[in-house]
């Protein structure tokens, strides 16, 4: 398969060799800085510590594990829907939602006014108790999933929800093994972690027994993948030679599949989870087919299937609730988080009432999970989600923004891929569309700082840290996102006359 469209066009004319022009001179196509679209809310007047003492306290007392974004460290000070102002009033386009977390919006009304009412009834009494919002959630939650989906323990965070699912799919199967993708984020507690194949994430301690990593079927970066292979509005430019109704690349990746199932596990195994778009990695998708042959794969084996929708639920990739759904599958557990609570600490395994039941056979305790505050704010989350007809927003807006970077990927050399669904976005750098090799971090990273210098906030991923993330409040608009694109054009740009200043 062939990696390349043929390289960077300018209004319609010639081919321009691809690292060779990044030594060119640029011409700029555009002009002016692009205009933020208006905002009617006014941020109140920051009154806490000067940024000199923010950033001492930070370094002294602050594990430096917690790492911050870029050069000089934002100071934000309060949100509103999809803008974040800094402590000197500065107004930013939030594209990265607290990592894909935020996801009806910053202080949202309705959510506010909810947890508002709940923190004046009552706080916590942990499972040993009832009180009403536990059962109302559970109903509102389990009533968006399909059967035999309608059993859920509700947590804290993803880590937790994932750490859990681990442990109900080994007692549930009484197996052991469980495999996960190349390129997968699950979390990262010490079991977790073995689940998770990201260099970085990785510490030097034991970790991952029982837990084995197949190949990413990934249709840009691995070794098959073509024009037509992913459920997206944007294609990789990879040549494809697959004919109708036949995809080569899934045909490979699922021979993979079956060498790991064959050589790296037992005969018969404890699960497989994967998320159905992968997050961290960059919203990286697998080619149409290829979990529905897996699942089967799975099961065979004696497995659960497990879907990690910790990013990709609750209606962000647009045309559907979750995203197995887009893969035409039911998974046997499915672990919920980040947007569940739009920024509230909480999470939530739902399963079966068979695979539920093997946990009930000795004492398991969450202490915080499914409190009073977590559950009014989850309902309160459903409800926005529905009344501000955000899963249709995150389709329409979405699939307008991919076909506006779409764009960029056509006229810039650099820009290798973008793909995605919905309000799921990856935007994947490279030196050219030939090799596919990344760009260098530092050329990324100055490139993301004028992003972020021009109001837009943007996250990173993938397995060289090459990936733009766009993944924002479901909330934005389509100014919004012409405003985004016109950023990261004008970036583009920027990053191309110091290319060829050099």
């Amino acid at each position: 398969m062939a990696g390349g469209m043929a390289a960077l066009r300018q209004g319609g004319g010639h081919r321009l060799g691809s690292v060779a022009f990044r030594q060119q001179k640029w011409k700029s196509t555009v002009s002016v800085q692009a205009k933020m679209p208006p905002c009617n809310f006014v941020p109140e007047k920051y009154q806490s510590y000067s940024y000199e003492r923010m950033l001492k306290i930070r370094e002294q007392n602050v594990s430096p594990a917690l790492r911050t974004f870029y050069k000089k460290p934002l100071l934000l000070h309060q949100g509103y829907m999809q803008w974040l102002f800094d402590y000197e009033g500065r107004r930013y386009l939030d594209l990265f939602a607290g990592i894909v977390t935020v996801s009806v919006g910053h202080c949202h009304p309705k959510v506010t006014m909810a947890i508002q009412k709940q923190l004046a009834r009552l706080w916590h009494t942990t499972n040993i108790y009832m009180h009403p919002s536990i059962q109302e959630y559970a109903e509102k939650l389990t009533s968006l999933l399909p059967d035999p989906l309608k059993v859920v323990y509700l947590t804290n965070s993803g880590s937790e929800a994932n750490d859990l699912a681990m442990f109900m799919a080994r007692l549930y199967t009484h197996n052991f093994d469980i495999i996960s993708f190349r390129g997968a984020y699950h979390g990262g507690s010490p079991y977790t972690l073995g689940l998770t194949s990201i260099g970085p994430y990785k510490h030097g301690v034991a970790n991952g027994f029982g837990c084995s990593t197949t190949m990413l079927p990934d249709v840009f970066r691995g070794p098959w993948g073509g024009s037509n292979c992913r459920d997206s509005p944007v294609q990789t430019v990879r040549k494809c030679s697959c004919s109708e109704g036949i995809c080569h690349a899934n045909d490979q990746y699922i021979e993979q599949f079956k060498d790991t199932l064959n050589t790296c596990v037992p005969k018969t195994i404890a699960g497989f989870i994967s998320e159905p778009i992968q997050g961290v990695n960059g919203a990286v998708q697998y080619p149409k087919g290829f979990l529905k042959e897996a699942y089967g794969l799975v099961r065979e084996r004696g497995g659960v299937c497990i879907s990690d929708e910790v990013q990709t639920g609750f209606g962000r990739t647009g045309s559907h609730f979750w995203g197995f759904q887009t893969h035409g599958v039911v998974p046997d557990i499915v672990t919920l988080a980040k947007g569940i609570g739009n920024g509230f600490p909480m999470a939530a395994v739902v399963t079966t009432k068979e695979i539920a039941n093997s946990l009930a056979q000795n004492l398991h305790f969450n202490t915080f999970g499914g409190n009073p505050l977590a559950c009014v704010v989850g309902a309160a989350v459903l409800d926005a989600i529905e009344e501000d007809h955000l899963q249709k927003n995150s389709e329409d807006v979405g699939t307008y923004m991919l076909l506006e970077l779409a764009k960029l990927r056509d006229k810039f050399e650099i820009v290798g891929d973008v793909r995605g669904k919905g309000l799921m976005i990856g935007i994947e750098m490279v030196t050219d569309k030939d090799s596919r090799h990344p760009l260098p971090t530092e050329e990324i990273s100055e490139i993301w700082e004028d992003c972020k210098d021009m109001g837009v906030l943007i996250g990173r991923g993938g397995l060289y840290n090459q990936t733009f993330r766009i993944k924002p409040p479901m909330c934005i608009t389509k100014k919004d996102a012409d405003f985004a694109v016109e950023v990261i054009h004008t970036a583009l740009e920027r990053h191309m006359r110091r290319v060829a200043a050099k």
